[in-house]
């Protein structure tokens, strides 16, 4: 019996589906052609199971996908929640980038798995663009991000991420990258004069 799309799932099958997607993200990560035998096995579920969370490759590959994006988005308000705004969106920053960098071994699979552009189940990035957002009006409200910076800025502004090499020393050369990206959102606001 297949789960019904966005009904609650009980409280094992949560367990069992998280399971799956924390193994499948470091088993994905190493290989795109991981096995899913032997993800289920390391999951410690039956492959009725595993197929009744994931009947597909595409569909385990995307969920991983947007499961690794949904908690780096949800991060932002947890961060504006406990820190000034301007120290949230440079940790989300971070986040963005161990998100973008360490999962880059990913990128194999969600490439097989979107071949299709018209693919309905194709993930898209509203969570990670609405943090952003997010993020910037706040600091923007508090006067340390200048204003009228879109989110669509902001990505355009750290596009070098995407050109750091996954397998070289990153963090250095992003975490230098992201300080001039946040200086740059600080010019011209009262908190830098």
């Amino acid at each position: 019996m297949w789960q019904k799309k966005g009904a609650a799932l009980r409280s094992d099958a949560q367990r069992n589906r998280e399971r799956i997607l924390a193994v499948a993200l470091t088993e994905l990560t190493r290989s795109a052609d991981a096995p899913l035998s032997r993800i289920a096995r390391k999951a410690c579920v039956g492959q009725g199971t595993f197929y009744r969370h994931f009947p597909t490759r595409e569909a385990l590959v995307l969920e991983v996908y947007r499961h690794e994006m949904r908690q780096v988005a949800d991060s932002a308000a947890e961060l504006l929640a406990t820190r000034e705004p301007d120290r949230a969106l440079r940790e989300w920053m971070d986040r963005l980038a161990r998100f973008a960098l360490t999962k880059a071994g990913l990128a194999d699979a969600i490439r097989q798995a979107t071949c299709d552009p018209d693919s309905p189940d194709k993930p898209g990035n509203a969570p990670v663009y609405e943090a952003a957002e997010l993020l910037l009006r706040a600091g923007e409200k508090a006067g340390t991000v200048r204003a009228g910076v879109t989110a669509d800025d902001f990505f355009l502004a750290i596009a070098g991420l995407w050109q750091i090499g996954p397998r070289d020393d990153w963090q250095p050369r992003a975490t230098r990258l992201l300080d001039l990206v946040m200086d740059g959102l600080r010019a011209g606001t009262p908190e830098a004069r």
